[in-house]
């Protein structure tokens, strides 16, 4: 195990509590033929149990959904793909994402200006407002500001569930996991504690 993994391993303890992690899975996400991606989903469990613990979610999906929606995320599925997988709505699939910290690049892509947004969502202007600074349509500044807000609960937690899910969900390199969340949208602060000595 190296450094980053020891690093990665140590947020994910501090967030379930557990006194064990299992290491990197080298089996495809999704799948429960072994005991290795049993106990993945069993940490799945606890984060999410953490996250419930911690946060009022708005999502009213079950557990075994949510993480259903996590392995989803981290297999690059769309909203709707995982909804069709659980019966639910790709807007319920969203709010459990946006619950669940797991925010994509293409969710901050909005038909305005987002940086107003966030600078709006810090004065805390109530939503309708937004709107119409933003000269903008209502459904779909709620909908940006949920991301907002999921990125913001986010890095006050600098980061520490959506790390522990990639931890467990992906086999790529660790350092270059950590290189990909230095994001050029105000988010740097979440990486700051940890040392990410990467040539990009």
């Amino acid at each position: 195990m190296d450094e980053k993994t020891e690093e990665l391993r140590d947020i994910f303890l501090e967030a379930t509590g557990s006194d064990t992690v299992t290491e990197r899975q080298e089996a495809s996400p999704g799948s429960l033929s072994d005991p290795d991606e049993e106990a993945v989903e069993t940490r799945l469990a606890e984060v999410i149990v953490v996250m419930r613990d911690r946060y009022d979610f708005a999502s009213d999906l079950a557990d075994e959904n949510l993480r259903r929606v996590v392995r989803g995320h981290f297999s690059e599925e769309s909203d709707a793909e995982v909804g069709d997988a659980i019966g639910a709505s790709a807007a319920d699939v969203f709010e459990a994402r946006m619950d669940l910290h797991l925010v994509t690049e293409a969710d901050r892509d909005a038909p305005f200006d987002f940086e107003a947004l966030r600078r709006l969502a810090s004065e805390e202007v109530p939503v309708e407002e937004r709107a119409e600074r933003l000269d903008a349509d209502p459904e779909a500044v709620r909908r940006y500001s949920a991301v907002v807000a999921a990125d913001r609960a986010s890095t006050r937690a600098n980061d520490r569930f959506r790390d522990a899910f990639r931890d467990l969900l992906t086999d790529a390199d660790i350092e270059g996991s950590l290189a990909r969340t230095a994001r050029e949208d105000g988010l740097r602060e979440a990486t700051e504690d940890i040392e990410t000595d990467v040539s990009l």
